[in-house]
């Protein structure tokens, strides 16, 4: 991808989401964040604008995705996923506008103990869902949903997934590199940067990883 982007952000005013948008409008980026509390946006630049509504909404996809180069959600409500896949769902509407509108790039955060397509958690991460995190388990079936649509169905999208171990804010702890073997808790910070980085690495197209502090050998 180019260096300056026209980016549509699902989760703008989130916890990863904040970060993201500060991040992208300083790297000069153009940011349409959708956000059902723009309020809580705090970030003042003429590349922000920002649009009132949320995926639960019946937003106007083509209008949104109008001069955009890519897309980033990282939108996760665990109570609203313990009853339907809502995240799923709004994704099967999101990738057509896309081909309607020709926006080729898609970021999309998942949690780290959600399965990437065809494969099995560690053990250890599967002791975790089980037990610290099985409150979730909606958030990560519905992660995998999407995995598995994008897999199966949107190929010719230039999709990625970062499967996120998200532990809490605080100041950055280094950079994150895409693993497909292991993965670190990162910061809010951190990992909005990694997604930044990520949505511009054609590499990056048709993976769903995780993230680690170690860099690769």
């Amino acid at each position: 991808m180019t260096t300056r982007q026209s980016l549509l952000v699902f989760g703008a005013t989130g916890q990863t989401g904040q970060h993201f948008t500060r991040l992208a409008l300083a790297a000069g980026h153009h940011v349409r964040a959708v956000a059902r509390t723009p309020e809580k946006l705090q970030a003042a630049d003429d590349e922000l604008e920002v649009v009132r509504g949320s995926i639960g909404d019946d937003l106007d996809l083509d209008a949104l995705l109008d001069g955009v180069d890519g897309v980033v959600m990282m939108v996760g409500d665990a109570a609203a996923q313990r009853e339907r896949l809502v995240n799923t769902e709004f994704v099967r509407s999101l990738v057509p506008a896309m081909r309607r509108s020709r926006t080729r790039r898609f970021l999309y955060q998942a949690g780290g103990l959600s399965a990437a397509p065809d494969k099995r958690l560690s053990p250890v991460l599967r002791l975790v869902r089980s037990t610290i995190a099985r409150g979730y388990i909606g958030q990560h079936a519905d992660n995998e949903a999407v995995m598995r649509y994008l897999d199966r169905e949107a190929r010719d999208v230039e999709w990625m997934v970062h499967r996120a171990g998200i532990g809490s804010d605080g100041p950055s702890k280094g950079e994150l590199h895409r693993s497909s073997t292991s993965m670190s808790i990162g910061t809010f910070v951190d990992c909005a940067a990694y997604n930044l980085r990520t949505l511009l690495d054609d590499s990056a197209v048709h993976t769903c990883d995780g993230s680690t502090y170690r860099a690769p050998r």
